[in-house]
């Protein structure tokens, strides 16, 4: 009997997979029940007012940080990213009120219509901006805060198959850019930045710039970001600034012990592929 478990729901002996797994019977699994009568309708009514204050915000912030966005009209029908957002308020809506199937329908629609996946479980706040997007999921665990823009490519993913928080948590006022990657349930503060292709796997302070594979914080200020800016390409390049510092320092070195340095030849060439394997 040590191999068989209890259904939480309707109490049948199933198999055990795993000592995390959700503990129900397939029967159970498919069943797609939803009674109304369990429902708070005073909470209903205020989640429905929510979609309709988040569809302001939502569209309003495309407005704020697309300089191509032109028309109402325009941003509703050419732009994936309000698409995409605008069907996960709504299979979130249906999530919250624990619907099944339903959520999820949804959101596989919004995959197929705008190349965006945002699972519905996701908890997002308000003037949410995806830019372009394609190639962009949020996981289901997610949490992101006000006033978040991302770029196409862009991953918030989990790290574990434990039922359990296991995506990230996104401040206020945070860009990440264009194939950044945000594994696991860290927590990336307020007024962030992080680049392009950047793979973030610990937390993130408030008011800090992340580059890098892993990533890495390589500036942080002090005093709160007023306006988060798009210009999430113009960052820092560490590796550059590495290899700076390295050339600084040997001519230093240099001078201490009485080098001429060669001025012919003062430039460092980087080849890649077939001629070439780095500096």
């Amino acid at each position: 009997m040590d191999d068989f478990l209890r259904c939480l729901s309707c109490g049948k002996s199933i198999s055990s997979k795993t000592e995390e797994s959700y503990n129900y019977c397939t029967e159970c699994m498919l069943k797609l029940d939803f009674k109304t009568s369990d429902l708070d309708h005073e909470e209903v009514d205020r989640c429905l007012q929510k979609i309709l204050n988040f569809f302001v915000s939502d569209v309003n912030a495309a407005f704020t940080k697309d300089p191509a966005a032109r028309t109402i009209l325009e941003v509703l029908t050419s732009y994936p990213g309000i698409k995409a957002v605008l069907l996960y308020r709504i299979a979130h809506f249906f999530y919250e009120l624990n619907m099944p199937f339903i959520p999820r329908y949804i959101s596989d629609i919004a995959r197929g219509t705008t190349a965006i996946e945002i699972h519905p479980g996701a908890d997002i706040g308000s003037d949410f901006f995806i830019d372009h997007g394609a190639g962009v999921v949020i996981g289901e665990t997610a949490t992101i805060g006000d006033n978040v823009t991302i770029y196409a490519g862009v991953v918030l993913g989990g790290t574990t198959l434990n039922q359990k928080k296991r995506h990230p948590t996104i401040g206020n006022n945070v860009v990440i850019g264009t194939g950044a990657k945000i594994l696991g349930p860290i927590i990336v503060g307020d007024n962030v930045k992080i680049g392009a292709n950047s793979v973030v796997i610990d937390d993130v302070p408030p008011n800090s710039v992340v580059v890098g594979v892993p990533g890495k914080i390589i500036s942080r200020i002090g005093e709160k970001i007023e306006k988060i800016d798009l210009r999430h390409g113009d960052l820092p390049d560490p590796i550059s600034i590495a290899i700076s510092s390295l050339e600084k320092r040997i001519r230093e070195l240099e001078g201490k012990l009485l080098i001429k340095p060669d001025e012919s030849n003062n430039d460092i060439e980087i080849q890649y592929g077939k001629y070439g394997g780095g500096i």
